[in-house]
């Protein structure tokens, strides 16, 4: 720490970040602050001329597109993306994965398939909105018959979803939405599954589980509601469906499982000016944790690793580099295509929490991944078999992206924030993480771990990565997580939706 004010987070860095709120005037780190500088903002150390580049993490973050001077508050009004291309900046060699000496277990659900669940659900999958609404109210209704009786059952999730009509019957949409429908029907926190059709929708679902190869099996039920005689007779037959399979879901008991059996999926959401410092950064050191017990980590959100790609190619061979590197220019010609760009990310409360550039926010992002090598590139919700960190192309957008990572097997999943995302993630549990102590303080009801203690108390990273660590165990195990005991996860299932709704 360059002073108790401020954090220069790399000897070449341009900028500090003010970890208090800072006055015009204040000396702070050898330079006065020219204006007011709100808390994990930043404030330039050097000057730095129009189009001149600006390092934050001893990477570029961006151009000046202002004449700064020591002291500036440095944000939207005085630095831009720049060119990207000209940022010349290298990658980083991945650290060598170590192998745990003692090896941990949780306690989950072994499935037939060898899988092991953190979550014991019946679930009740739409191939269409139109069956929406009646899938909730099957769900609701056998939560209610079941009531205390099956302690070994987490409740009935429904998955539903806007989609499955007025669209292409083939093409890459459709491919998507039955990968992620799938995904979810076999998922190991999964013990039975009904799959619900209105039956005249695009999205059939003999096509589905044919495209799939979803074999049938005691806890695989299908229904149509136009077969069954509507919506009423629809609710009695699948709450009657799922009772039969709860009596074989409620026979499983949680047995000690190897770690290795754990896939994490990696989400933040409502970044700040704190996440590259604190809760991603020590989320990462929980993922090198989780890998060298054999787990699996699943990084994404492809849009917010932009511009900090080469810190993931650089740990990666190089098929898995040139994977990588073909998802990023798939989005680089979707924005252009749709008339947008990738700067437009950060959001409004990105930039409020101190967040400027693509640059600065994906880097920041990118410290979730810890140091170990890039194992596999995955797209979208496709099925995670690699051990290790792997990558899942999906969008920026928190509930789509870890929708693709739950339909692709993540059993659980970490998500960092220092503006307070409210979010689930039904059926795997959620572990919310915030990137700042008064953020934790403020939102308590909503927070699983406070990793503000990095700069409150002068906790190590290491140390808080450890404890995230303990935590993922814990709660792969049955600990109830903040968003759980709130009964969210259902209207956070947003499968990505791709082509023309016709």
């Amino acid at each position: 720490m360059s002073s108790p004010s401020v954090l220069r987070l790399h000897p070449d860095d341009d900028v500090a970040v003010a970890v208090r709120a800072l006055s015009a005037g204040e000396t702070v780190d050898g330079v006065t602050a020219t204006t007011d500088i709100p808390a994990g903002h930043k404030i330039a150390l050097k000057p730095v001329p129009v189009g001149g580049r600006v390092r934050k993490y001893g990477q570029v973050i961006g151009a000046a597109t202002a004449a700064i001077a020591p002291g500036d508050w440095v944000h939207v009004q005085n630095l831009g993306i720049g060119d990207i291309s000209a940022r010349a900046d290298t990658g980083i060699s991945a650290g060598v994965v170590s192998v745990a000496s003692e090896p941990r277990t949780f306690d989950g659900y072994l499935r037939a398939d060898g899988r092991a669940g953190s979550r014991n659900y019946l679930a009740v999958v739409t191939s269409v909105n139109c069956s929406a609404m009646v899938a909730r109210r099957i769900a609701r209704e056998t939560e209610a018959r079941l009531g205390d009786r099956y302690p070994h059952i987490d409740g009935v999730v429904a998955i539903t979803h806007g989609s499955g009509c007025g669209m292409a019957s083939e093409g890459e949409g459709m491919d998507i939405l039955r990968r992620t429908l799938s995904g979810y029907a076999r998922h190991p926190n999964v013990a039975g599954v009904l799959m619900l059709g209105l039956g005249c929708e695009t999205n059939q679902i003999s096509s589905l589980m044919e495209a799939e190869q979803m074999a049938g099996s005691p806890d695989l039920g299908v229904m149509a509601i136009q077969d069954e005689g509507g919506a009423a007779s629809t609710i009695q037959r699948g709450v009657d469906r799922l009772m039969e399979m709860a009596d074989r879901a409620a026979s499983l008991e949680r047995t000690p499982q190897p770690v290795s059996k754990l896939i994490v999926g990696l989400q933040c959401g409502g970044s700040d000016g704190y996440s590259g410092m604190t809760a991603n950064p020590a989320l990462g050191r929980a993922v090198d944790l989780l890998v060298a017990h054999g787990g699996t980590a699943i990084l994404s959100e492809t849009p917010e690793i932009y511009g900090a790609e080469h810190l993931l190619t650089g740990r990666a061979s190089p098929e898995v580099a040139a994977k990588l590197m073909g998802r990023i220019a798939w989005w680089e010609k979707h924005v252009e295509t749709t008339g947008g760009s990738l700067d437009n990310n950060p959001s409004a409360g990105n930039k409020a929490g101190g967040l400027t550039t693509i640059l600065e926010k994906s880097l920041g992002a990118v410290a979730k991944a810890g140091s170990t090598p890039l194992s596999a590139v995955y797209e979208y919700a496709e099925p995670v078999t690699a051990h290790g960190l792997v990558f899942m192309d999906t969008p920026g957008y928190d509930p789509v992206s870890a929708t693709g990572q739950i339909a692709g097997g993540a059993t659980l999943i970490c998500f960092t924030t220092g503006r307070g995302s409210v979010f689930g993630a039904k059926p795997a549990p959620s572990l919310k993480l915030a990137t700042n102590s008064a953020l934790a303080r403020r939102m308590p009801d909503d927070i699983d771990i406070d990793c503000g203690r990095v700069l409150d108390e002068g906790m190590s990273l290491d140390a808080l990565g450890a404890e995230i660590f303990d935590t993922i165990i814990a709660t792969a195990s049955g600990k109830v997580t903040a968003s759980e005991a709130l009964g969210f996860g259902e209207d956070e299932i947003q499968p990505w939706r791709l082509g023309a709704t016709m």
